[in-house]
């Protein structure tokens, strides 16, 4: 059975944890005159997260468990931390902190409530599967199974298509990427984004508190769909020349053929 006190233990240190991490990212972004570092630290903080859970859950989950959330968190979390971090070497500020920022009366203030503690608070919260998951002492059944498929398929799409929109940046071959992946997406990495956190789901469905983590990904695909993912994304890509041809073929979420005119 799995033990309800040492899974809320690791919860409570984790949320320590999570928040110490956006303190320091957020005196850094202060000092930098730039808070897009916040990016950087939201898939290093998943790692960590993974981490101490792996540490902390010794002797209490099943080891094959415990290992597999804590490795496919810790791939996920480091390689979109690493990309994003590439990504952004040598820009200014992104522009959702800096419109955010722009009225504010008490910039650094307002940047630690609504950009910082906000992602220190979600964070803490949509990890919640990957601590309750490492601590079911349960064999792994078929959900989890299916689970690490879902998950590979996330990495995969997340992967694939930032590389392959890297590529096109770099060739500059026109308005708007809709090959590979994105022939089928119109956002691949957001699609993976969202496999990932509904595979670690599966993977912590082995226990009735596992199960309850639901709201978990269900918070991060709403957020992903509905607020600070693709409807901004696409907010901003809508001035393009091409887009609305492109949105009207291509899917806006999920991989599908793309329609015919």
């Amino acid at each position: 059975m799995l033990n309800v006190a040492a899974t809320s233990t690791n919860i409570a240190i984790t949320g320590g944890a999570v928040l110490a991490l956006l303190l320091v990212a957020f005196m850094v972004g202060v000092k930098a005159r730039r808070h897009r570092i916040v990016d950087v630290v939201w898939g290093a903080g998943f790692a960590l997260v993974a981490v101490l859970t792996l540490a902390l859950s010794a002797g209490e989950g099943n080891a094959t468990r415990r290992w597999i959330i804590a490795a496919l968190t810790i791939i996920w979390g480091l390689r979109l931390a690493v990309y994003i971090a590439w990504r952004s070497r040598g820009k200014p500020e992104d522009p959702r902190y800096a419109n955010l920022l722009a009225n504010a009366e008490r910039p650094h203030l307002y940047a630690l409530r609504m950009i910082y503690l906000l992602q220190a608070v979600m964070l803490w919260f949509i990890s919640w599967p990957v601590q309750v998951g490492s601590y079911d002492p349960d064999p792994p059944g078929v959900a989890f199974w299916l689970g690490i498929v879902v998950c590979a398929v996330g990495i995969a799409f997340e992967t694939i298509g930032d590389a392959q929109l890297a590529a096109f940046k770099r060739a500059r071959s026109g308005n708007v990427l809709d090959t590979g992946l994105w022939r089928y997406t119109r956002h691949p990495n957001y699609f993976g984004d969202a496999c990932m956190w509904w595979g670690l789901y599966l993977l912590a469905l082995g226990s009735w508190l596992g199960a309850a983590t639901i709201l978990s990904p269900l918070l991060m695909t709403y957020f992903l769909l509905a607020k600070t993912g693709k409807p901004l994304m696409e907010a901003h890509m809508s001035r393009r020349p091409g887009y609305a041809e492109y949105v009207a073929r291509t899917s806006g979420f999920f991989p599908l053929p793309p329609r015919r005119k």
